[in-house]
């Protein structure tokens, strides 16, 4: 299939002629949820979930269809019967061609003091993709490409590390890095590729891969 990563947490992924996107929230592009057969979206968090960019994309084309959990679908399923869908943990589906499994029920803890809110993963396609929302999820299955969150106010680098470690996947691409300066980015390759025992990889907004 084909991997194009848009800004900060987004990312569509074609095959067969049919396309999924994840996660096309307030940091990622306008448009970055046009022309989705299905759209997935891991939380509630604006940078994750655009009520707009949704209504947008399902406007356009009738016969898009949301998978995404309940705190979500209840802000944006009223507008569009029958067309948004409610899942959770050890759920499946398929979604546009893709063959989709649900991990994960919480989002990382951002402070002790900030209620956890719900956030799941998407595994795709039996572990050709997993992509964790704002959690470090480890699914029980293998993943052949981790889309790896980087850098949030939830996280840290050694906990960013030792995540790609337990997950073991053939290779990680970046996401959740609209928050990391340039500047810093050749310390996060070069401490990630050294230690996460995986192929460490990054795609710029709009860049593609074939995995």
């Amino acid at each position: 299939m084909k991997l194009t990563k848009k800004s900060h947490s987004c990312v569509r992924l074609e095959k067969d002629g049919r396309t999924l996107v994840l996660d096309p929230g307030g940091f990622s592009e306008e448009d970055a949820a046009l022309g989705a057969d299905a759209i997935l979206v891991t939380h509630e968090h604006p940078d994750h979930f655009d009520e707009g960019r949704l209504r947008t994309a399902m406007e356009a084309d009738p016969a898009t269809e949301i998978w995404t959990l309940a705190s979500v679908a209840g802000q944006i399923s009223a507008a569009f019967p029958g067309r948004v869908h409610t899942v959770g943990h050890g759920d499946t589906f398929t979604a546009a061609g893709f063959d989709v499994q649900v991990h994960g029920e919480l989002h990382a803890v951002i402070h002790p003091d900030i209620p956890r809110i719900t956030n799941v993963g998407y595994l795709i396609d039996a572990g050709k993709i997993f992509h964790p929302g704002d959690a470090l999820t480890v699914p029980d299955h293998p993943v052949e490409t981790l889309m790896l969150p980087v850098m949030a106010p939830w996280n840290k680098i050694s906990e960013v590390i030792d995540y790609v470690r337990e997950v073991r996947p053939r290779r990680a691409y970046d996401i959740h890095d609209a928050l990391l300066t340039d500047l810093a980015r050749p310390i996060y390759d070069r401490q990630i590729g050294a230690l996460g025992g995986s192929e460490h990889l990054r795609l710029p907004a709009g860049g593609s891969a074939e995995v």
